[in-house]
């Protein structure tokens, strides 16, 4: 269910006060970060590849940093191997990228980036959906950068600060595009409740 995705600043917290190794670290992100590839790319090996080489370049580049700075600056390296493979895709299939800009618009949205994020609770949206895998095919649907800002704001538990610095966007984008996913995720769950409220039992009418 979704209460097993726990955002990485939870999970540190249970073993505050106790050095984290790299391998630790790595290993507590890895199944994210596959996931978060594999929604992007929607295939195995390039996800994998890509998770790989992040966490090569982490490991590489800034095993000396304090691991409190490990987390965002493994989810900026991700985001960036993610977009470079996103933009790799549109320049081979060129016929789609007019529909790719106007998805994935990166200007900032006035109206949304002042709106209260506690009208809308990530936590309680997700909690009506019935399993993750419904979660993750909404997701799937989203353009690259609203489905980046919603992972990192509420899966992985950053501020919109961590958030802005890892997509390397203004915070004013990351509100924009974090509101947009929750209202299209917000809209595809409420598409099931009609079908609990008129067979909750989950029984063939």
């Amino acid at each position: 269910m979704l209460a097993r995705i726990t955002p990485i600043n939870a999970a540190t917290a249970e073993s505050e006060g106790h050095p984290q190794t790299m391998d630790g670290f790595l290993a507590q992100v890895e199944r994210r970060a596959y996931r978060t590839a594999l929604m992007t790319t929607r295939r195995a090996a390039d996800a994998l590849d890509i998770v790989q080489d992040a966490m090569l370049q982490l490991v590489q580049h800034y095993r000396a940093r304090p691991q409190e700075e490990w987390p965002l600056l493994f989810q900026r390296i991700l985001n960036n191997r993610l977009m470079d493979w996103h933009r790799q895709q549109t320049r081979q299939r060129k016929w789609f990228w007019q529909s790719a800009r106007a998805d994935d618009d990166e200007s900032d949205d006035p109206m949304l980036a002042v709106a209260d994020e506690k009208e809308i609770n990530p936590a309680d949206l997700l909690a009506r959906a019935r399993d993750v895998e419904r979660v993750i095919r909404v997701l799937e649907a989203l353009p690259l950068r609203q489905r980046q800002a919603f992972t990192l704001r509420a899966w992985e538990g950053f501020d919109v600060a961590a958030t802005a610095q890892a997509m390397e966007c203004s915070e004013g984008s990351v509100k924009t595009h974090y509101f947009r996913a929750l209202h299209s995720l917000r809209a595809a769950l409420s598409d099931d409740e009609p079908s609990q409220r008129n067979n909750p039992g989950g029984e063939n009418p």
